[in-house]
């Protein structure tokens, strides 16, 4: 067959295809509009395409990451029945933005470096996903190839592939604990072992964790790396005792490169559960096996564990995440816009920073919301709209507020006070000092007017509060004894609430 008739061919089996594709579609929307409003159904799939009805999972394009996140928000069931249903295939569907190739269905992981063994000081997954600002270095069909076998792993690992290091913003609240996770990630941090990492629910933990465990995998992909919840680890035994398959089980868990656990604090109060992992994790520890931990407070203040493993815990290095600062917030909402191509006023930004302080994920959820109302409604965003929106979220953050009554007792026990002197008139500098950082702490911590704190510290007036500011946050940055004190009460307050 000469040149000619095979490109005729070629192009013959090409227009059929592109023509089943086209009539699979018609069939999937045809249904899809009698399942959702003709309103919903011109907004979020008037442009959409199927990309690959014969794909297992069925893939979707649609014009933008708005909306994409809308529609496996809201309308994954119905588009799932639409396929079942109008075209007879049985799927869950993949909602990809357009651009993207049919092979990168995957979010944030689709292309990575042919080359997984770079050298040390260039040893970084390089990647491109739907919602991801990395760069693509290597379009290749074996990188590609390469991807996938990758996506597959981290699947089977448990793994979300969007947190990786590149997606993490930094800040002084967890620039310590990024630095540790990335020397062990990149091996140079051997003697982090265990790597412990505390603090409060949606702070960044597991996202650090899995993306050490990228990182491993990318260093080497043949490396045993198990990443699970404790969880995990106590159902997996509790299974083992009953089948009688204990020996297996230690064998999984105890032969590996490295073992990742998220949210240890569950293990506590399981006493034959805390027993095996003690013995798990000596024997990964006397094998020199790395061993990553996270949980929601430090080991210490972990209730009912046994004091044998809170002592392993703390052998080796105890890395904390804190609450964000304002302008990690700031940056981490404008990081998402820039992954998710949405355009948002500064003041709005602002206005969502000030407000949501708690965590990163409520930060995350909060600018979905104004994003989405953005999308979807002709009129202008304002901060009372925003106010609006997010009006069970503030309420619930004002909650979790710590009060001025629990700081002045945190201050009196730090420096050995009574708790009277914090509103007393006594003026010496054993007294006086503690009782200013107290002001300094509840103008922090607090939503209370400088009117408010001064009434709760003796009937004092705003401008003493604002001297006492003032003098405090001076002595911080000129005094590293006093800096330290001021972190250890304001992260111990934090993590009270």
């Amino acid at each position: 067959m000469n040149k000619k008739k095979a490109g005729d061919h070629e192009n013959k089996y090409k227009n059929q295809g592109d023509e089943s594709i086209s009539k699979t579609w018609s069939l999937v929307r045809e249904k899809l509009s009698e399942y959702i409003s003709s309103d919903a159904f011109s907004r979020w799939f008037k442009n959409a395409e199927l990309v690959d009805p014969g794909h297992q999972d069925g893939v979707v394009a649609v014009q933008s990451d708005m909306h994409q996140i809308w529609i496996e928000t809201n309308y994954m069931d119905e588009l799932r029945a639409a396929f079942a249903e109008g075209a007879g295939i049985h799927c869950t569907p993949k909602i990809v933005v357009k651009g993207v190739k049919e092979t990168e269905v995957a979010p944030s992981l689709e292309l990575i470096e042919a080359d997984f063994h770079l050298k040390k000081d260039q040893q970084k997954v390089a990647v491109r996903g739907v919602r991801s600002a990395s760069k693509v270095k290597v379009v290749t069909p074996e990188g590609e190839a390469k991807a996938r076998a990758f996506q597959r792993k981290l699947k089977r690992l448990g793994i979300n592939p969007e947190f990786d290091f590149e997606s993490f913003v930094v800040g002084d609240n967890s620039q310590f604990a990024h630095a540790a996770c990335s020397a062990v990630a990149y091996q140079e941090g051997r003697s982090f072992n265990p790597l412990f990492i505390h603090g409060r629910a949606g702070l960044g933990k597991t996202h650090l964790m899995s993306a050490v465990a990228q990182q491993l995998l990318a260093n080497d992909p043949k490396a045993k790396v198990v990443f699970l919840t404790a969880e995990h680890f106590a159902n997996e035994f509790i299974e083992a005792v009953r089948k009688g398959n204990l020996d297996a089980f230690r064998k999984a868990y105890r032969h590996v490169d490295t073992m990742l656990i998220d949210d240890i604090q569950f293990i506590a109060g399981k006493e034959r559960t805390q027993d095996e992992f003690f013995h798990t994790f000596n024997a990964l520890l006397n094998s020199q096996t790395q061993v990553i931990l996270t949980c929601d407070c430090p080991a210490p203040e972990i209730q009912t564990l046994e004091p044998r493993l809170i002592s392993r815990f703390e052998s080796g290095l105890t890395v904390e995440l804190q609450p964000p600062g304002f302008e990690t917030r700031v940056a981490i909402l404008r990081r998402k816009m820039e992954q998710w191509k949405v355009d948002i006023d500064n003041n709005i930004v602002v206005h969502i920073a000030n407000q949501i302080k708690s965590n990163v994920r409520r930060l995350e959820g909060a600018l979905t919301r104004v994003a989405s109302y953005s999308f979807l409604s002709p009129e202008k965003m304002s901060i009372e709209k925003v106010d609006d929106l997010l009006g069970d979220l503030v309420r619930d953050e004002n909650t979790h507020l710590v009060t001025v009554e629990q700081i002045q007792k945190a201050v009196a026990d730090y420096f050995n006070l009574n708790l009277s002197d914090m509103s007393s008139r006594r003026r010496p500098a054993s007294i006086a000092f503690p009782r200013q950082i107290a002001m300094y702490l509840s103008r922090r911590l607090t939503k209370l007017s400088l009117v408010d704190i001064g009434d709760a510290f003796g009937k004092r007036d705003h401008g003493t509060v604002i001297h006492a500011c003032k003098k405090v946050k001076s002595e911080i940055e000129s005094d590293p004894e006093v800096s330290g004190a001021v972190e250890k009460l304001n992260a111990s307050l934090e993590r009270r609430n």
